[in-house]
């Protein structure tokens, strides 16, 4: 099993790098306007369309094998043991008590204020306040 895991990974491997080496090699379908005016790809190898339809077919292959590969192994690397019938919270009774945690009930003490620092000021209106002026309330 560890093998044939191995081959798959290596197969995935290759196939992702020929994915990207292709994609990157191949024209955008801008360049053909160009190609239609003098472009050199009409003297290639493939002739003027040969090397994009030789170039899409590989990669779609390519991309294929990528896909096939990675089915094999999400399948292969799953866990063989076999799951309970049913849903997690199936066992659970919440007629049980939940064990406390030793400590957990206490509640420290609220620490002393220190006299360094002035209170924060209250929300509520100050009676010592200064007064508005007449025009200001309007």
């Amino acid at each position: 099993m560890s093998v044939l895991l191995t081959v798959l990974l290596i197969v995935q491997v290759i196939s992702a790098l020929t994915i990207i080496v292709l994609v990157l090699l191949q024209q955008g379908k801008g360049a053909d306007m160009g190609s239609a005016f003098g472009g050199g790809s009409a003297g290639s190898l493939f002739g003027a369309a040969g090397a994009a339809n030789f170039l899409s077919r590989t990669t779609k292959w390519a991309a294929v094998v990528f896909f096939i590969t990675t089915a094999a192994l999400a399948y292969l690397g799953r866990p063989m043991s076999s799951a309970p019938e049913g849903g997690v919270m199936e066992s659970f009774n919440p007629d049980q008590t939940v064990p406390s945690v030793p400590g957990s009930t206490q509640v420290p003490p609220p620490a002393a204020p220190d006299a360094s620092v002035p209170p924060a000021p209250s929300a509520a209106p100050q009676e010592n306040a200064p007064a508005q002026p007449e025009a200001e309330k309007k």
